[in-house]
């Protein structure tokens, strides 16, 4: 599956390859990404759906420098259910311009609206909950979507609509207001 990252969670997280004495101990680390909110002035997981997309560093993935990520596309795994979480492994760094089979979008209540997750109808076919942290009317959704895909807030219906003559970078945009949803 080749995905093109669109947005990235609140939370990172790495772990180290093992053992000490490996030169390339650094170059081996994993990178773990996923939603947060904002508690009492720190950040916090919150998580009401567990999840996680992970990024190895031999992949491609530069950990300074992750939004430079932003618009590129990483051949991954299906997404999978493992010990009661969501996780995805984004692979390896695929060239420019290569033509993505879904993204990776990241929404926070306070831009969209909340997601309206585990509601009748609250999205399209294709779409894929990684993660969602939600506390005190703060909510952070990883989702993985299809272009043209759409999910339900509490403002209205989002599609997911690809840029013209860039097929690597897509928009949620808003199609019907909570009003029109009658």
């Amino acid at each position: 599956m080749q995905v093109s990252i669109l947005g990235f969670g609140s939370v990172w997280r790495r772990r180290w390859a093992k053992g000490s004495d490996d030169p390339r101990r650094f170059a081996r680390a994993a990178y773990y990404n996923t939603t947060g909110v904002m508690v009492d002035g720190k950040l916090r997981t919150r998580p009401s759906i567990v999840g996680h997309v992970r990024f190895n560093g031999v992949g491609g993935f530069n950990p300074n420098s992750p939004a430079r990520m932003i618009g590129r596309v990483f051949d991954c795994e299906a997404p999978c259910l493992w010990r009661g979480q969501n996780k995805m492994l984004f692979k390896i760094l695929l060239p420019p311009r290569t033509k993505p089979d879904r993204y990776l979008v990241v929404t926070r209540a306070a831009e969209v609206g909340r997601v309206r997750v585990g509601e009748p109808g609250w999205c399209s076919d294709g779409v894929w909950v990684i993660a969602v942290s939600d506390s005190q009317g703060k909510q952070e959704a990883m989702l993985l979507m299809p272009a043209y895909g759409w999910i339900r807030t509490s403002v209205g219906t989002y599609r997911l609509v690809p840029l013209e003559g860039k097929p690597c970078r897509a928009r949620l945009q808003l199609t019907a207001s909570q009003e029109g949803q009658a």
